[in-house]
């Protein structure tokens, strides 16, 4: 937490944003729609013992996510505008020749930015698509309503715009806007879920005892697997994504000249992202019962969460719309620059090439919330699978190099001698 807080922070060091900053754009790329539609799914499918493991995972995948990020600012590319580029292509690449295998290296780096271009354009259709059709639900049918659901493609251009103001100022741009919008909607989205829990507190007792007892029975286990393992890794982008390597992408441009200290600042992703948020989610829709509805199946995710806001107040389901929107949003507006920072890669660090692949993206927004988009999610799904495959086989290689030099960086803050920068100027001297 000092460490988001700048509080070890070397005012020379290089980068572009700050800690918070690259943490914030992160989230924004993993607290997506999954967090709610993906979580409801969970427990529909095995009960609410699924939300036990989908937490467990969470949790373990701190670890991956601090090796994954750390490792991301160690072989990152800074620039001679003092702009950088980092991630998977780059430390697959350069770590992976440092250990001798510098071929392997070379077609795991170009499979990763290849496969986050479709990763990217996927992902941004999805969330357009999500977000619009929410925002239709909401407005119900007739007047406006209707006038939503016959211009989707006018829903599209705005999020595109939207988008376009940010994305062309590269990084520090998104981080201004995400340092902004991720604490603005993760807090509104758990308030929401805290009123209904509160709502409903007679219930509480026995919501936790079936999460907790459910994780335990053969249904639960099975629920889980498929919760935690089917559904986070096919939507690991609306989960907590550790293990794909994209968030490393935006923790690279980080202002440190200390890589272990952005894998430690990476470790809270999953932690806000499964196990606070999705942890609301899943109490919420257990609390209120509607996990059990018989088409539960069928009627989608974000619609079940959106009953469980219902049972308090017959607006409160607005609520839902606006964190689903900006959820959405600030999704398109991280992997906008992760398929960018892939296709500038490809083509030599080019610049013109990053700028391209944002139009598409910003064209997709629009194709997004006006298309159906099964298959394209589909297609999505087995991209993502591909990001794991070469981005955990570099890690696997990349182990000692990860496990040393966070041993390294731990024994010296232990040994003090990394001073806080929020000392006194004379206390600092002394030290």
């Amino acid at each position: 937490m000092d460490l988001v807080r700048g509080r070890y922070t070397r005012p020379d060091a290089v980068g572009e944003v700050t800690h918070f900053q690259a943490l914030a754009t992160a989230v924004s790329g993993t607290v997506g729609l999954g967090n709610i539609a993906g979580v409801a799914i969970a427990v529909t499918l095995g009960g609410p013992g699924a939300a036990f493991w989908m937490v467990l995972a969470g949790f373990l995948g701190m670890s991956t996510k601090m090796a994954e990020c750390m490792v991301g600012v160690k072989y990152r590319k800074v620039h001679a505008d003092g702009t950088v580029s980092g991630g998977p292509m780059y430390y697959l690449r350069g770590g992976l020749a440092e250990i001798g295998r510098p071929r392997l290296g070379k077609v795991l780096a170009a499979s990763w930015a290849f496969c986050i271009l479709f990763a990217a354009v996927g992902t941004t259709t999805f969330q357009a698509n999500q977000a619009t059709q929410q925002l239709v639900g909401v407005a119900g049918d007739g007047g406006f309503g209707t006038m939503l659901a016959e211009n989707r493609w006018a829903i599209g251009i705005g999020m595109a715009l939207l988008t376009a103001a940010v994305i062309y100022g590269g990084i520090k741009s998104i981080a201004r806007a995400t340092s902004i919008l991720v604490p603005f909607m993760a807090i509104t989205y758990v308030l929401g879920c805290l009123t209904v829990i509160v709502v409903n507190l007679e219930n509480l007792p026995s919501a936790i005892g079936q999460i907790i007892t459910g994780a335990f029975n053969p249904e639960g286990v099975t629920g889980g697997v498929i919760g935690a393992l089917i559904v986070g890794f096919q939507r690991a982008t609306f989960s907590n994504a550790a293990g794909l390597g994209d968030a490393a992408v935006a923790h690279s441009a980080v202002r440190t000249d200390r890589p272990p200290t952005e894998g430690f600042v990476a470790s809270l992703e999953p932690f806000v992202d499964t196990i606070i948020i999705c942890s609301m989610t899943a109490i919420t829709i257990v609390v209120t019962g509607v996990w059990q509805r018989p088409d539960a199946e069928d009627v989608g995710g974000v619609t079940l969460t959106s009953d469980a806001f219902a049972t308090v107040l017959p607006w409160f389901p607005y609520v839902l719309a606006l964190a689903v929107f900006l959820f959405a949003y600030s999704t398109i507006l991280a992997y906008s620059y992760y398929g960018s920072k892939g296709s500038g890669y490809l083509f030599g660090d080019s610049k013109t090439a990053e700028n391209v692949f944002k139009a598409v993206v910003l064209l997709f927004t629009v194709i997004g919330a006006a298309a159906a988009l099964g298959p394209v999610v589909l297609f999505a799904d087995s991209i993502f699978f591909l990001l794991s495959i070469s981005n955990v086989l570099g890690l696997y290689f990349l182990a000692r190099i990860i496990r040393r030099d966070f041993i390294g960086y731990w024994t010296k803050l232990r040994a003090g001698e990394f001073e806080r920068t929020d000392r006194p100027a004379v206390q600092r001297r002394e030290v």
